[in-house]
């Protein structure tokens, strides 16, 4: 694996690796690892830094919800005009393509039940192109990104032994 495709890895796991601490993990010079991560950063292929937060946990009261959404295309609009005009809404935190009964998948994120049901039927259904939606509002999130967000107990039951 080359010392770039590392280097992501590594960022992508720890976005708050110094590139010291890089630099000594993958025995590269500090200067080398300077400079890969800054051509990402300027070519865009590393996008964001990001911190997962439990926001339950901080007590912050948020709701998320997964809508699937069919389109009808036309001549003028396609797969993408479509994603665009959705993702430029900012109660949208993803928009993806997907296979299936349905066209997108859209997570949107609110202050409440109510608010999210108000940009669905205000936002959402009112484009031209949306056929149907069906929401899905999350209960419990127990993995995000690959970590965990529950404290990973023993399993407790008792082992049966033939």
């Amino acid at each position: 694996m080359s010392h770039e495709i590392e280097i992501l890895r590594l960022l992508e796991n720890n976005g708050r690796l110094s590139i010291s601490e890089i630099s000594e993990m993958l025995n590269i010079e500090r200067e080398e690892v300077e400079r890969i991560i800054k051509k990402f950063e300027e070519d865009g292929t590393i996008l964001k830094y990001k911190a997962i937060v439990d926001w339950e946990k901080a007590g912050v009261e948020e709701v998320y919800a997964i809508i699937d959404v069919r389109v009808n295309l036309t001549r003028e609009k396609g797969y993408d005009d479509i994603a665009k005009r959705i993702a430029k809404f900012p109660e949208v935190h993803a928009v993806r393509l997907v296979s299936g009964d349905y066209d997108f998948q859209v997570v949107v994120r609110g202050k409440s039940l109510k608010d999210i049901s108000f940009f669905i039927a205000e936002k959402i259904s009112t484009i031209p192109e949306v056929r149907d939606t069906v929401t899905h509002f999350l209960l419990r999130t127990y993995k995000e990104e690959g970590v965990l967000l529950f404290e990973d107990d023993e399993d407790r039951r008792l082992a049966i032994v033939p």
